[in-house]
């Protein structure tokens, strides 16, 4: 059997990647305030970077920075001075997309990998080659390669150029993750990272002598959304994966909660683990994947192009309504002798209500709130209030649970 591939998971912000790295990351990759593809994150301060990578590391941990966008020429000299900041606190890789950034990221930062974005479109051997030549040390396939594809890749080139896949999670409906839609229709370009997710917008045809008849597309009870893709999971499909050469799974979501990516990273670190145990444990824990997968936010799932080009009877493109089950409600942050926690309130939860303590071991506790104290601006400085429910966002909150919970636990709330 080949060795287990990396579990690669996104990170939002500094909360995010520590909840990452402790509930099953083996790498995550994070954007920092400019030149990522993901503007409507939160990104990283080249300080929360620097604190990110110093804990990640901690926990055994690699952190991949993102710098995928398109560059235009004003874009370089400030992406020159970018790669020298990440060159004093030392990611574990840059992930670049564009053969400029290429440049001038192996010019300043010779020690740093460079793992080649999905946005570059890889979808042969010989890209993967050119790459390996210019020194990179990892390609992330495009979306469109089947796992034949991946196979016949991993034969002809180098065991020591690694190839990176997306695994889970949302996907474009432009090639590789280009769009020009976002810029045609808004003037914010997907490229340089302000994409307005148009694939997501409902459309119709229109015909030109005929205006104001609307013709649908493709029809279901809740709508015409034909560049609408479901979302990828390939839980079920581990063995092929590992099978077809992949060194590092990646899960897509830098702008996910830290509840989504917990129960993703959790998910598939488990999976994998048990896979490599035995076949037959995998197997055989499949139902636990499937809930627990499904106990955050998606659009329904698909297997993409893995196994072939999905025609329209496979129904990839569909309603682009989330499924969520869950509430979050906060991370554990501390905890005192008398068994009170500390969080950082994310939505409204209240005394007396059932939760659950979502541990990184994969368990879920059920558990009632027996109080809140919360943190309220006094005329000295913070004082605290016993309070009935959390209604403001953002509130720090000592909560006393009947059972209690460990440092970096999640809370969150099912949904009805």
């Amino acid at each position: 059997m080949r060795r287990l591939p990396e579990l690669l998971i996104p990170a939002s912000s500094l909360e995010v990647l520590k909840v990452a790295s402790v509930f099953g990351a083996d790498a995550v990759y994070i954007g920092g305030e400019a030149f990522g593809l993901r503007a409507k994150a939160k990104n990283f301060s080249m300080e929360e970077m620097a604190e990110g990578i110093r804990f990640a590391h901690g926990h055994g941990v690699k952190v991949y920075v993102t710098a995928n966008i398109l560059a235009h020429n004003d874009d370089i000299e400030d992406a020159a001075d970018y790669f020298r900041e990440l060159k004093a606190i030392g990611p574990d890789a840059l992930i670049i997309s564009d053969p400029g950034m290429f440049m001038t990221a192996k010019e300043i930062c010779p020690g740093i990998d460079i793992h080649i974005s999905t946005q570059a479109n890889n979808v042969n051997y010989k890209t993967f080659l050119f790459w390996h030549q210019q020194g990179a040390s990892r390609v992330v396939t495009g979306r469109e390669l089947s796992l034949d594809e991946i196979r016949q890749i991993r034969a002809r080139i180098p065991d020591s150029l690694e190839i990176e896949t997306f695994v889970h999670g949302a996907m474009c409906i432009s090639y590789s993750g280009r769009c020009l839609l976002s810029n045609y229709f808004t003037g914010r370009d997907a490229n340089r990272g302000a994409c307005t997710h148009p694939c997501r917008w409902k459309y119709a045809v229109v015909e030109e002598t005929r205006p104001g008849e609307y013709m649908p597309v493709y029809e279901n009870e809740r709508g015409t959304y034909i560049f609408n893709s479901k979302d990828l999971c390939m839980i079920e499909h581990l063995p092929d994966l590992i099978d077809a050469g992949v060194d590092s799974l990646k899960i897509e979501g830098r702008m996910k909660t830290a509840l989504y990516v917990a129960t993703v990273a959790r998910t598939y670190r488990k999976a994998l683990d048990d896979y490599a145990a035995g076949e037959e444990q995998y197997l055989a824990n499949m139902p636990w994947y499937l809930d627990q997968i499904s106990n955050c936010t998606y659009r329904q799932f698909t297997t993409g192009f893995f196994y072939g080009k999905p025609g329209q009877d496979a129904q990839i493109y569909d309603s682009n309504t989330y499924i969520k089950e869950y509430t979050y409600l906060g991370i554990v942050s501390e905890i005192r002798e008398d068994g009170f926690c500390k969080i950082e309130q994310r939505n409204k939860f209240s005394t007396g209500e059932t939760i659950e303590i979502m541990k990184p071991d994969g368990s879920n506790i059920e558990t009632v709130t027996e109080e809140i104290w919360g943190e309220q601006k006094g005329d000295t400085g913070p004082v605290w209030e016993l309070q009935e429910s959390a209604p403001h966002s953002r509130q720090a909150l000592w909560v006393k649970l009947d059972k209690c919970p460990e440092k970096m636990d999640i809370l969150r709330r099912q949904d009805a």
